[in-house]
């Protein structure tokens, strides 16, 4: 027998954690669900205290898209009546990728064994987040799984869409910045360090301008390696820093308070923490439920962080607007929409309007950013190539003056 970790919530919705040991992942998820709990994750123990190794790391899984089209057409295929053990076998037999159809397989030769849905994922481990997992035992405690998984399928889709939104908007100013410094280096590594013997035979005086370009030239043709060595070596320091939990915590804060950066940022976790919030308050999750899976769904550790202090401060009896106020992150519309939504009774409701509102303008701004930063990158390297031509041209013009 093996030593496992597990979390999960109990019958009141609260996060319970601890140790069972067991034969198998399955074994440990029937022992829990026994005790009436919601299984979340289970993890086999490593051989150091307080670590663990998760599972997925020797098994293939879902993909985000593939995640997606996995929810929307098990929503469909319950929709129209099918059992669930059928449903997933006919889903095992479309056309993806075979680690897709194995991790199907796997689920669905658990709910044949007794397994409820949300257990049969929860072994999985990934992708099957706590928000994913919480829906789908919402959906199987009322009897409505086939509605549940179609706003989870709606929720994934529009995540994912957002996410591409920000990496498309990124990748063609990351290609053009990466061309036209690589063409500098280039220039001013190969080209300009060729006019160096014809400008020490022309015997005219050489402007300032150029000795720099010179001089730079020469440094990189000399020492390029070495500033490329040192480059990557800084962004590895960098990535090491950041990947550490404080590190990446006050990178994640700078992030979210620069001028640059921030506004765009705070809406886009704005945008995510409403909507899952927002998405579980309207399946039936509770409240302080809720916001702990919101907090675990937030990208930005700042953000995490202070909706974790919000919902202490929910459970002390504060109302949720004047506990996301006190945390001076969310944007004041959001506060006062989710306030009216206390007010109203129809908190979820106005959180997912909430999400609506940020995702639009998150877009908008997303757009505003790329209509002044490509022309703005445009005229920065177009000026340093013409300052490169300038210098070369400054001597031979000065000789055809003195002719």
């Amino acid at each position: 027998m093996e030593q496992y970790r597990y979390r999960a919530l109990d019958t009141d919705n609260n996060p319970v954690s601890g140790n069972l040991e067991a034969n198998d992942p399955q074994a440990v998820a029937t022992q829990l669900q026994e005790r009436g709990l919601l299984v979340l994750r289970v993890q086999r123990s490593s051989g150091a205290p307080g670590l663990s190794r998760p599972l997925w790391l020797h098994k293939a899984h879902l993909s985000r898209e593939e995640l997606s089209r996995f929810t929307q057409q098990l929503a469909t295929l319950l929709g129209a009546d099918q059992p669930l053990e059928r449903a997933l076998s006919i889903l095992i037999r479309q056309p993806g990728k075979p680690a897709a159809r194995q991790s199907i397989e796997r689920i669905r030769d658990r709910v044949k064994a007794g397994q409820t849905l949300s257990v049969a994922m929860a072994i999985e481990q990934q992708p099957f987040t706590a928000l994913y997992l919480s829906l789908v035992h919402a959906g199987e405690t009322a009897g409505v799984l086939d509605e549940t998984l179609g706003q989870l399928a709606s929720y994934l889709e529009r995540m994912q869409a957002i996410r591409a939104k920000v990496i498309n908007a990124l990748i063609y100013p990351t290609f053009l910045v990466v061309g036209v410094l690589g063409s500098l280096v280039l220039l001013l590594a190969y080209v300009v360090p060729q006019f160096v013997p014809i400008f020490n035979g022309l015997g005219v005086p050489v402007p300032m301008l150029t000795q720099f370009i010179l001089d730079l030239g020469q440094f990189l043709a000399t020492y390029g390696l070495h500033v490329l060595a040192m480059t990557f070596g800084l962004a590895w320091a960098v990535l090491t820093y950041t990947s550490r939990p404080k590190g990446r915590s006050k990178w994640h804060q700078y992030l979210l308070r620069s001028r640059l950066a921030g506004p765009l940022l705070k809406r886009l976790e704005t945008a995510r923490f409403a909507r899952t919030l927002g998405t579980l308050l309207a399946q039936g999750v509770p409240l302080i439920n809720a916001l702990d899976i919101s907090r675990q769904v937030a990208n930005n550790l700042t953000m995490s962080d202070a909706v974790k202090n919000a919902t202490v401060k929910v459970k002390n009896g504060h109302r949720l607007s004047n506990a996301l106020d006190s945390e001076q992150l969310l944007p004041d519309l959001a506060i006062q929409m989710i306030e009216v939504g206390e007010e109203s009774g129809k908190l979820d409701v106005m959180l997912l309007k909430v999400a609506n509102i940020f995702d639009d303008e998150a877009q908008r701004s997303i757009d505003r950013l790329l209509a002044a930063l490509i022309p703005s990158l445009t005229i920065v390297m177009a000026a340093l190539v013409a300052v490169i031509m300038l210098a070369i041209m400054l001597p031979l013009m000065t000789l055809t003056s003195n002719i």
